[in-house]
């Protein structure tokens, strides 16, 4: 199903069940559990509103006062006007039904239902980490984030943060300071940039990446709502850098996803008497992998479910390409998935035996090859 785009005219409608979908997410008091576990007994938002207040309350976690606020919903809520407003800011409306639905995003247990967005995905996206830490990050952390941001932008991956003040701004901003990509995943409302200061940093993103978020157009930006977008912060990425953090820092809410999603958790160390730190040497004593380069992440992360197009065009299969020279290109690409020999690899590089060999090498510590056997390989 195509993304449902509310710009091209007054009366355009949208599909019934994105109407229902976003309905339902205007609906206080259904957040993303709750709605998962609505939507395994009743299989859709439309289902669910049409269902009655004693149908309702057969689901774990909905009590009679709730129940009622569903029952009521398409009388009470003026969906129409918050498409409208939507179509207005050239806002995107994604639901999971949609094609450019970000995949990692919907295979985490509480997917988004609906996903607004000013800006746009492109197939780099797939390839993304998320950077994030304190707001009062040191002028050391601010540095780092920017430094491995831009390092790791200008490789080809896409930058993920919460456009928050301190890491999550440099971040976001060392990608762009390379013409690299960068989304931003929102606390609040599209239409309430929080912090304000950010305001144009956000123009800035749309139009190099994206913002999202789950709340409605106007929604404000309540402590509650930024622990609960710290999984999709997580969920966009394979993996999550935590840059600077105390011990109670919200960086490590996110972190604490990454694991149960199964994503990769790095941190990147700091002064021992610094207690901004703190929370990074915890994570890296739990098994967080200590970066100091952007080489740390990209050797860390896994192959891609499914290959995907770099920025230059090159189909990729494990981001750990995107730093190859020239020379280990051409043999990673005479490599197949298939057991193959080393004179095979020779004779479609052209290059000398010793080369192939020793390239090999340095492919097989990058884990984007396999020895089978004394002189055959195969492409993981």
């Amino acid at each position: 199903m195509p993304v449902c785009v509310l710009t091209e005219t007054e009366t355009m409608k949208p599909p019934d069940d994105v109407t229902d979908s976003v309905l339902l997410s205007l609906v206080a008091g259904v957040g993303p559990r709750l709605r998962q576990a609505l939507l395994e007994a009743f299989q859709s938002p439309t289902a669910i509103l049409d269902a009655a207040p004693s149908q309702l309350r057969a689901v774990q976690g909905i009590g009679a006062k709730l129940s009622d606020t569903i029952a009521r919903a398409r009388t009470e809520i003026d969906v129409a006007a918050e498409i409208e407003l939507c179509r207005r800011h050239d806002v995107r409306i994604l639901t999971l039904s949609d094609d450019e639905y970000p995949r990692m995003l919907r295979e985490i247990p509480d997917p988004p239902g609906v996903l607004y967005m000013r800006g746009g995905f492109a197939p780099p996206d797939s390839m993304a980490v998320a950077m994030v830490g304190s707001r009062h990050a040191t002028r050391y952390g601010l540095e780092q984030a920017e430094r491995l941001a831009a390092s790791l932008a200008r490789a080809g991956l896409t930058i993920v943060s919460g456009l928050a003040r301190g890491i999550d701004a440099a971040a976001h901003r060392g990608a762009l300071s390379v013409g690299g990509r960068t989304l931003a995943v929102l606390g609040s409302g599209l239409l309430n940039i929080y912090p304000p200061e950010h305001r144009q940093l956000a123009v800035d993103m749309a139009g190099a990446g994206a913002l999202l978020s789950e709340a409605p157009l106007r929604a404000q930006p309540v402590s509650g709502a930024f622990p609960q977008r710290n999984r999709l912060i997580s969920g966009l990425s394979l993996g999550v850098i935590v840059v600077e953090a105390s011990e109670r820092s919200g960086a490590l809410i996110t972190a604490r996803h990454a694991m149960e999603q199964n994503r990769e958790v790095f941190a990147v160390p700091g002064r021992v008497d610094n207690r901004m730190a703190r929370g990074c040497h915890r994570l890296i004593r739990d098994g967080a992998r200590l970066v100091e380069t952007a080489d740390d992440v990209l050797e860390e992360l896994g192959p891609l479910v499914e290959a995907t197009q770099a920025t230059d065009g090159r189909s990729v299969r494990h981001p750990a390409e995107l730093v190859l020279n020239d020379i280990e290109r051409r043999v990673l690409d005479a490599v197949e998935t298939d057991t193959t020999p080393v004179d095979a690899i020779v004779s479609a590089t052209g290059l000398p035996t010793t080369q192939v060999l020793s390239t090999l090498t340095i492919l097989e510590m990058r884990r984007l090859v396999r020895r089978v056997s004394g002189f055959a390989f195969v492409r993981l």
